[in-house]
């Protein structure tokens, strides 16, 4: 018996409401954005400020939060290379669909693998913005909020990004967000979403598409 990956006997069923039409009820445009960084650099943190901010302007999105998914679609899936990469492909194919319902999808994962990352960018490569939380380790493991650095540490967790298993920064995220310069402090939660927001606005994404004109 043949899975439906491998059948040619499927076909793609169009409805006639579109993604336009849409965008258009909605007043936004549906994008990807797409939060990657190590353990404890507040991938989640940004996430839910910015779907904080979005919601009070009025614009509708969606958080698809690593952690919370691996406890149901990706509930199946190990740490392993190939389940990390099954998982980063779960993520992307739901976030495809979330953007073209309209909304403006924030995926938050490690996601440490740039290949993996670049296949849910081939996707939807006009509408997916990478945001890079690029704090160092020494940050992160400090911080180390679930505990896991210090497991890691003491060899009780095996492949763990930063420490024994390695993370492939972004070569050309839309977005990169570091330590402030002058003092060396993080930007504050407010102060992320805020530049993912300010980003957005400028890109045309918190308003409807112009539908093309008809003369």
């Amino acid at each position: 018996m043949s899975t439906v990956g491998n059948s040619t006997n499927i076909f793609w069923h169009e409805c006639p409401i579109g993604k336009l039409d849409r965008q258009t009820l909605l007043n936004q445009q549906g994008c990807i954005v797409w939060i990657t960084g190590l353990s404890g650099s507040g991938k989640s943190t940004l996430a839910c400020s910015l779907g904080r901010q979005l919601h009070s302007r009025g614009k509708l999105s969606y958080v698809l939060d690593g952690d919370n998914l691996r406890h149901g679609l990706n509930k199946n899936l190990g740490f392993a290379p190939e389940d990390r990469t099954e998982n980063i492909r779960r993520v992307g194919e739901v976030a495809k669909l979330f953007a073209d319902a309209g909304l403006i999808c924030i995926a938050s994962l490690i996601s440490p693998y740039r290949k993996d990352r670049d296949a849910c960018r081939a996707l939807l490569p006009e509408n997916f913005i990478e945001v890079f939380l690029n704090m160092p380790l020494e940050l992160c493991e400090g911080r180390d909020p679930k505990g896991l650095y210090k497991l890691a540490r003491a060899g009780k967790i095996k492949g763990f990004t930063g420490i024994d298993d390695p993370y492939e920064a972004p070569l050309n995220s839309e977005i990169e967000i570091k330590q402030k310069e002058e003092d060396g402090e993080c930007p504050t939660p407010n102060e992320m979403a805020g530049q993912v927001v300010t980003f957005l606005e400028h890109k045309g994404y918190l308003h409807a598409q112009s539908p093309p004109s008809s003369s």
